[in-house]
């Protein structure tokens, strides 16, 4: 539990909130907080207690967010968006138009 905690940072966690496209009233709602601790975790100015960052990032997982572990390459830790499957065959579709990339001038 306490590396699922720790690698919530406040830079992640403002990251993972723009990834999704949510407010922050919406994520506080979400994860049990005041918007006022979010925010103030978000600029590092507060910290959160170990359940309150499960929380934060339970709701932030639960709105797409995907939190990357560092790896063994070392290459740090990250958040990105998680597609679904219908997100991820319009993607596949989109790559698969146009011909071969460079032949449009658009």
């Amino acid at each position: 539990m306490a590396q699922y905690t720790q690698l919530l940072t406040s830079r992640l966690a403002r990251a993972a909130r723009a990834l999704v496209g949510t407010s922050a009233a919406h994520t506080a709602e979400a994860s049990g907080l005041t918007r006022q601790q979010l925010r103030d975790f978000e600029k590092g100015r507060a910290a959160l207690s170990p359940d309150e960052r499960i929380a934060l990032r339970t709701a932030l997982e639960g709105l797409g967010a995907v939190f990357l572990a560092d790896g063994p390459k070392g290459r740090g830790y990250g958040v990105r968006l998680k597609f679904s499957r219908v997100g991820k065959k319009r993607v596949e579709a989109w790559e698969d138009e146009g011909g071969r990339p460079g032949d449009d001038d658009a």
